[in-house]
């Protein structure tokens, strides 16, 4: 019966051969989810052996991580700030990237109850942190994706946080009602840009989640200031590459302010807006 550190140095060296990324922090994270134990769990428990159940469900998530399906949808879910959230298929799977604003949103919330709208939620990740972090604010999560939502409700459930769901498209199911902050991370990569995407983002998550280029950020542009509440504020994630475009599209006479705002590599990945 082989220990837990021989099938770690066994599984890295399979999934190194057919050039998987940081192998040997894959196969942790999935001995990780097999065993249900923390990560740093595992280097103190090297000489444990493992069951033949335990091997064999390793074994097949190995082989599904060797044929380039994200570990996040084998283990089926993964931590973000607070919370654990399930992913699947149907959803993106959460980015540290995203962690950062939602942090920022929560620091930048008024110390009274505020009307939060998370719109194309996705799994619900970051409607779900900011109603965990402030379960005073009334959060409203909204997708086109009925598939989205219904994960998003799974999120809602196990986190133990009561928020209100949308289905439609952008902010066609908020009609009639205002916010007063409003957070989205639209479908934003370009035709061009998906076909050079990583093969396991092009060939894993929803593609629906993943393309727009500028035309959600231009639909926001145009519609959502009737939707804001005097003095509110939208904070959008966007790509890399498309900063400057993206805070072009905001008329400058609405909007109070507006700051581009860059990630931990110094990319352009934020625009908060103040009206």
């Amino acid at each position: 019966m082989k220990t837990l550190g021989e099938i770690l140095q066994l599984s890295t060296d399979f999934l190194q051969k057919r050039g998987v990324d940081r192998p040997r922090r894959e196969v942790e994270e999935l001995l990780s989810h097999v065993l249900q134990l923390p990560r740093i769990e595992l280097y103190m428990q090297f000489d444990r052996p493992l069951i033949e159940a335990e091997l064999a469900e390793l074994r097949e998530a190995v082989k599904r991580r060797a044929e380039g399906e994200p570990s996040q949808y084998i283990a089926g879910s993964v931590e973000f700030l607070d919370c654990r959230i399930k992913v699947n298929r149907n959803v993106l799977i959460p980015r540290p990237e995203t962690e950062i604003l939602v942090d920022r949103i929560v620091k930048e919330l008024p110390p009274t109850p505020v009307e939060i709208w998370d719109i194309c939620t996705g799994s619900g990740c970051i409607g779900i942190a900011l109603k965990k972090k402030r379960p005073d604010c009334k959060v409203v999560l909204s997708d086109i994706s009925p598939e989205a939502l219904s994960v998003a409700r799974e999120n809602a459930a196990q986190n133990s946080v009561d928020v209100e769901f949308l289905q439609g498209d952008l902010l066609k199911p908020f009609h009639g009602r205002k916010a007063d902050v409003v957070v989205c991370n639209p479908p934003y990569v370009t035709e061009q840009e998906y076909a050079s995407l990583d093969k396991e983002v092009r060939d894993w998550e929803p593609r629906q989640a993943l393309v727009g280029g500028l035309v959600f950020y231009q639909r926001l542009a145009l519609e959502l200031p009737s939707y804001l509440q005097a003095g509110g504020k939208l904070y959008l994630e966007i790509g890399t590459k498309m900063g400057e475009q993206v805070k072009k599209l905001f008329n400058a006479i609405i909007w109070k302010s507006q700051q581009l705002e860059q990630d931990w590599s110094s990319h352009d990945r934020y625009l908060i807006l103040s009206m």
